[in-house]
């Protein structure tokens, strides 16, 4: 029997996917698996107890990644998974940013008593008169999921699109219409382009990747939009920027006291995946790789450790071995087991960065005798019995 505990409310279609093996608990300290949307986990003693974290959406700046790495703990996420729903919002917010509707519709409220509302909407919209997007130019920063259902449906509304990734994945690209224009340079996106949406993650070598410079590099009148993460943006630097007309509009899906108030900016609530279908998919594929981890020792997009698939678990015996990406650890797994008669049936070892995964099939089931000499190698985190 696992057990799973929720540090937010996640979509019942997604928790129904665990099985009869699986039971929530109230309780952090008996959980084997936690998952998250929002909650920030900075601040929490994560209890030895945890194998996994599973953030059900893409960014797990609110997981301490570190920390949950030197303990063994593996940290999905589940990328893709509300792609559909940020790219509508992308779509609505350059909509929005080219034809001032949210100021229409305000002027209408304003206006609701008046009896002829009708005849004056007709002498006043050409205040909210705007511009189509339809061949105008779009940079797409970034790629990925999102960005790719960006760049193509943007595509189809007749607009212009740049796109700029440079680590951008086999799979996505053959994804991408082939109008879409590759560009090796941001700085040609900046240049060129009517519309600019940020798609990346949060980096120290994204953060703050929209500042006074490259501002000053943009066309008059660009509008950014921003669903990605609020610190690719300099906003100090951007307000300024909207003061002065360089910036036409700033849309973002992250709140925050300065550009609230700020003039020609569109703040949403953080609706970009606010979503029931995105909740569900993301719920569904959350729990989909905790499933996995926990019954099969397989990881698939896990943000700390590495990929690893050894299938379905159908031997007598499987151990899993998270431990740090030093020599000479594969070896002194296998004289513990040689040791004590065990037979290596399979065996896969994968790394990322300081920390490696190792999964190992067996004729027979580790005992806890074993099981207590490997985790008392020097550099291993966490040992468990997958079966």
């Amino acid at each position: 029997m696992f057990f799973y505990h929720c540090l937010n409310p996640i979509s019942e279609m997604g928790l129904n996917s665990f099985t009869g093996d699986y039971a929530r608990t109230q309780e952090i300290q008996q959980a084997d698996a936690l998952l998250v949307r929002s909650a920030s986990m900075h601040e929490m003693e994560i209890p030895p107890q945890v194998k996994a974290v599973a953030r059900a959406g893409a960014g797990v700046n609110n997981i301490p990644l570190e920390t949950c790495s030197e303990q063994g703990i593996v940290v999905f996420n589940t990328p893709g998974a509300n792609a559909n729903g940020v790219k509508e919002m992308v779509i609505a917010g350059m909509l929005l940013a080219s034809r001032d509707i949210v100021g229409g519709i305000e002027w209408i409220e304003q206006q609701k008593a008046d009896e002829n509302i009708g005849k004056l909407a007709e002498k006043q919209k050409k205040q909210f008169a705007g511009c189509e997007i339809k061949g105008k130019r779009l940079g797409v920063i970034g790629l990925g999921a999102i960005g790719a259902m960006v760049a193509n449906t943007a595509i189809y509304l007749g607009m212009e699109v740049y796109g700029y990734d440079p680590y951008i994945s086999i799979d996505t690209a053959w994804k991408l219409s082939r109008e879409i224009r590759h560009i090796s340079n941001v700085e040609d996106i900046f240049r060129e382009c009517d519309y600019i949406t940020l798609h990346v993650p949060l980096l120290d070598s994204t953060r703050g990747m929209i500042g006074k410079d490259s501002i000053e590099m943009m066309k008059e009148g660009v509008v950014l939009l921003n669903f990605s993460r609020d610190l690719l943006v300099d906003e100090a630097a951007l307000v300024g920027a909207l003061e002065r007309g360089k910036v036409k509009k700033y849309v973002t899906d992250f709140a925050n006291p300065l550009v609230a108030g700020a003039k020609n900016t569109l703040v949403t609530p953080h609706l970009g995946a606010s979503t029931e279908e995105s909740e569900d998919n993301c719920a569904r594929m959350a729990v989909k790789e905790l499933r996995d981890y926990l019954e099969n020792g397989n990881i698939h997009h896990s943000v700390n450790y590495p990929t690893c698939d050894m299938g379905r678990c159908m031997v007598e015996g499987r151990v899993a071995i998270n431990h740090r990406n030093v020599v000479n650890m594969i070896s002194q797994f296998a004289t513990v087991l040689g040791d004590a008669g065990m037979n290596i049936s399979d065996m896969t070892n994968k790394s990322k960065g300081d920390y490696a995964y190792t999964l190992i099939d067996l004729e027979a089931p580790a005992d806890e005798r074993i099981i207590r000499k490997l985790k008392s190698i020097e550099g291993v985190l966490k040992v468990r019995v997958v079966k």
